[in-house]
């Protein structure tokens, strides 16, 4: 009998379909944080997270019957990949089953950016009548600058071209799409947007890609959408640069440090800010949850 230690909620029906299983014992214990999950871990084949709990080296370590470990999302920040090859235990995620998801999110901030929808809305709450404050632009016709060209860039890229506007990409590979997209260098894509939507992993090479010296490169009023890794953006610099005015509006769903502890940037009135829920729609999880049922069945208990 293997046992699987689900530490962060998921879809309802997967749940249920994944306690069905045989040959596998479920466990359902969230909300831990890494002294606890230290000691719990013991004695589980495998563990199933969101990106709410975090995979460390010492759970790693804990962990001596692990398996496997399954994130079910997009990115593995929240698990040490590294110590888990090196203890020989397998990372699965479900990239796929959150693309739409995310990319309506995204596609949404653009929108919100563009017509103020953030502001117009505290406006309206606070029982104001601000109509001519809030004229906004079009998205049409538009230059949108999407670095990183994976399903979910390219899910994005598909939704700007529907609303007419042109599309650049940069990524370190050759791009493969039938898709109306330009792919550019980093700094042409730099120059030429007007808009620019971010969808990379966090990691050394990324970290801080978005820097003083990118946005020095940029277009003056350019409008900058993050809804993929916390860290990939300096904050510290955004925060410059929509004070110079440089970047005339920003969109942020991810954060440096989650749950932020400095909200300056959250403050900025330029700045509409999200609590990182960019895959939070009902179906995404719903796909992803069953995309976790599938991977246990088939790595764990086959």
């Amino acid at each position: 009998m293997k046992k699987v230690l689900i530490c962060d909620p998921m879809d309802p029906d997967a749940f249920e379909e994944l306690k069905s299983l045989s040959g596998i014992e479920i466990t359902l214990k969230t909300g831990m944080d890494e002294a606890e999950l230290v000691k719990t871990i013991p004695g589980f084949h495998a563990a199933v997270v969101r990106s709410a709990t975090k995979i460390t080296k010492p759970v790693i370590e804990a962990g001596m019957d692990l398996e496997l470990l399954v994130r079910a999302g997009i990115g593995l920040d929240n698990i040490d990949v590294k110590e888990a090859e090196k203890k020989g235990i397998r990372v699965a995620n479900t990239p796929s089953a959150t693309t739409i998801s995310v990319a309506e999110h995204t596609f949404g901030l653009m929108l919100a950016t563009v017509r103020n929808h953030g502001q117009a809305n505290i406006s309206m709450k606070e029982h104001k009548w601000e109509k001519k404050k809030f004229k906004g632009t079009e998205l049409y016709e538009k230059t949108l600058g999407i670095i990183g060209s994976g399903r979910i860039g390219l899910a994005v890229a598909e939704r700007a071209i529907a609303f007419g506007m042109k599309v650049f990409v940069y990524d370190l590979i050759e791009v493969q799409t039938p898709l109306a997209i330009k792919q550019v260098s980093l700094d042409e894509l730099f120059v030429q947007s007007d808009m620019i939507s971010l969808h990379l992993p966090f990691n050394e090479s990324t970290k801080h890609m978005i820097s003083d010296e990118a946005f020095s490169k940029m277009k003056d009023g350019v409008i900058i959408i993050n809804a993929s890794r916390g860290g990939v953006v300096d904050e510290a610099a955004l925060l410059r640069a929509l004070e110079s005015g440089k970047v005339r509006a920003a969109a942020v769903d991810v954060f440096e440090k989650e749950p932020p502890v400095d909200f300056s940037l959250i403050d900025h009135p330029k700045v509409i800010a999200m609590p990182h829920i960019g895959a939070a729609a009902s179906e995404g999880q719903k796909r992803a949850g069953f995309e976790v049922v599938r991977i246990l069945k088939e790595r764990l208990i086959s």
